[in-house]
C-alpha cells in the first residue's frame, strides 16, 4: 500500500550537495565533478531557508557533501545555522582542505563528524583512483588534523574490483588512524562511474564481500556501516538467526520493519533518506537522478516534496516492487538498491540485479 502524505514518515538522513565543485577527478564520481564554478547553486540565504524548512518537521542528520563542500566560503555559516536549529550536522570532505584552523572552525560551527575517503591503503592505489597526485597524503593530513582537534571522523571506501583485495588493509588502516566508523560503498555505475562498469563486483563477489564485512564487525572497535549494499542487512540478520538457531522467516524479518536507525536499514532512499543536488533537485539518493521535486520551483519547500512526491510514494511501497524484491521476506529491511536496478534495467522498481539470494517465500499470484 502506498503511504499517504498524512503518514508520519520523516527523513533521518539528508545528503546535501552544497556544491558540485571539487579539486579531485575521482573515477567513480556520480557527479563527474571538476574544479570549476557551477551555475545555479543555492545562495547562502536559500541554504538557510532550506534548513529552516527541514527543521520545521524533522531533525535529521544533514551531510554537507559535494563536490568538496569546503570550497564554499559560507560552509561554516551553513553548518552553524543547521546546528542552531537542532539538526545534526556532519560533513564529507576529501581531506585536503582540512587543517587545524578549519577543524576548529567546523567544531565551532557545530559539526559533529567528518567523513574522509580512502580508496586504497597507499598513495599509488588511492591517487590512481582519485586521479590527483598527493590525494592520499592530503587525506591522511586531514585525518591527522581532525584527530588533533578532537573532531570524530569516519573512513569511506568505494569498493571495486581494483581494490576489493585491499579491503582488509584499508579497514586496518582506518582502525589504526582512529576512525569511529568504516563505511564501504559498493559502486553504483553512474556519472563517471559508468566508465567503471567493468570494475563493479560480480553478484558472487558482492555477496562474498558483504559476508566478509559482517564477520569483521565483532572483531573491530569501529562501527562497520555499508552503503549502496542493502542486502548487507539481510546478511547480518541471517547470521544472527543462524547463531540463535532460528530460521529466517517473514515474521522474524518483519520485526525490523519499523526500525529507523540509519545503521539498521538497507536502501533508505526515499524512505528515511533523501539527496538534495547542488541546484536544489531532490532525489531518493545521489545515484538515482530521477527527480522527486525541484526546490527552486516550490519556494524551497522540502517538506512538501518529502511528503507528496509520487516518486517517494512509489519507492516506499516496497510490496509493489517488481520481481523477487516485491515478495522477499527481507524486503522491508533490504529493499534492494533502487539506483543499481535503474542503472542496469531502466526500472527503479526492478529487482536488485546483484542479489544472489532466493526468497524463501513463494512468488505471490498477483493476477
Amino acid at each position: 500500500m502506498v503511504q499517504s502524505s498524512g503518514d508520519k514518515v520523516v527523513p533521518q538522513l539528508i545528503a546535501w550537495e552544497v556544491t558540485r565543485r571539487c579539486t579531485l577527478r575521482c573515477r567513480h564520481c556520480r557527479a563527474a565533478a571538476t574544479d570549476q564554478a557551477y551555475q545555479g547553486e543555492l545562495t547562502t540565504r536559500q541554504c538557510m531557508r532550506l534548513l529552516d524548512n527541514i527543521a520545521s518537521f524533522s531533525k535529521p542528520i544533514i551531510i554537507l557533501t559535494g563536490g568538496e563542500p569546503m570550497l564554499r566560503d559560507d560552509i561554516y555559516d551553513i553548518a552553524r545555522h543547521g546546528h542552531s536549529l537542532g539538526l545534526r550536522m556532519v560533513i564529507a570532505v576529501c581531506g585536503m582542505l582540512l587543517d587545524d584552523t578549519s577543524v576548529a572552525r567546523l567544531l565551532d560551527a557545530g559539526v559533529q563528524c567528518v567523513s574522509i575517503s580512502l580508496d586504497g591503503p597507499d598513495a599509488a592505489s588511492h591517487d590512481g583512483f582519485r586521479q590527483v597526485d598527493g590525494a592520499f597524503d592530503g587525506a591522511l593530513n586531514g585525518i591527522d588534523a581532525a584527530r588533533r582537534g578532537g573532531l570524530p571522523f569516519q573512513v569511506n571506501t568505494t569498493v571495486t574490483r581494483h581494490n576489493v583485495d585491499q579491503l582488509a588493509d584499508i579497514m586496518h588502516l582506518a582502525e589504526q588512524l582512529g576512525a569511529v566508523t568504516f563505511n564501504p560503498f559498493l559502486l553504483v555505475p553512474t556519472g563517471r562511474g559508468k566508465e567503471l562498469a567493468d570494475q563493479e563486483l560480480s553478484p558472487q563477489q558482492y555477496e562474498a564481500t558483504l559476508q566478509w564485512l559482517a564477520r569483521q564487525q565483532p572483531a573491530t572497535g569501529m562501527a562497520v556501516r555499508v552503503t549502496c549494499a542493502p542486502h548487507y542487512q539481510r546478511i547480518i540478520r541471517q547470521r544472527q538467526a543462524k547463531s540463535n538457531h532460528v530460521a529466517p522467516t517473514h515474521s522474524a524479518a518483519s520485526t525490523h520493519q519499523h526500525a529507523r536507525q540509519h545503521m539498521g536499514q538497507g536502501c533508505m532512499g526515499g524512505k528515511s533518506f533523501a539527496f538534495i543536488s547542488h541546484v536544489g533537485r531532490v532525489q531518493i539518493c545521489g545515484f538515482l537522478e530521477d527527480e522527486a521535486g525541484d526546490l527552486n520551483a516550490n519556494d524551497l519547500d522540502f517538506r512538501a516534496i518529502w511528503q507528496d512526491s509520487e516518486l517517494f510514494r512509489r519507492i516506499r511501497a516496497v510490496d509493489d516492487y517488481h520481481g523477487k524484491c516485491g515478495w522477499c521476506e527481507y524486503r522491508r529491511v533490504c529493499g534492494g538498491c533502487r539506483a543499481r536496478a535503474y542503472a542496469m534495467t531502466g526500472d527503479y522498481l526492478a529487482s536488485e540485479p546483484f542479489c544472489v539470494y532466493e526468497p524463501r517465500l513463494k512468488q505471490p499470484d498477483k493476477t
